[in-house]
């Protein structure tokens, strides 16, 4: 039980590991921090990628919802137009109703 105590009260004291510890094995110790710095920047910057491509696709759908509204706006115009020159071409007489249709109620 000594050695247990004795390795409990050294890490307590904070004296697990010495300078000559670091003193002999500089190099492995060098290796492991960087290697450990080299895996935190790995993976903030991976984790910021991902949150990137997470907005990008957000705006994606909306400029495609945008896109697909301007679309339907358009053709809705081009539509209206074309129609509205073929009915003066045949000098039909028709024209463009200002306010929206509306149902008769018939009382029986």
């Amino acid at each position: 039980m000594p050695a247990k105590d004795s390795l409990m009260l050294r890490t307590l004291h904070g004296r697990l590991l010495s300078t000559d510890f670091f003193r002999r094995h500089w190099l492995p110790v060098l290796g492991v921090v960087v290697m450990l710095m080299i895996y935190i920047t790995n993976r903030y910057t991976c984790q910021t990628q991902m949150e990137t491509i997470q907005r990008l696709e957000r705006e994606l759908e909306v400029a495609k919802t945008e896109r697909i509204r301007e679309k339907s706006t358009y053709m809705s115009r081009i539509r209206e137009s074309r129609m509205q020159h073929k009915v003066d071409s045949l000098r039909l007489g028709l024209t463009v109703q200002e306010q929206p249709p509306f149902r008769l109620r018939i009382n029986d």
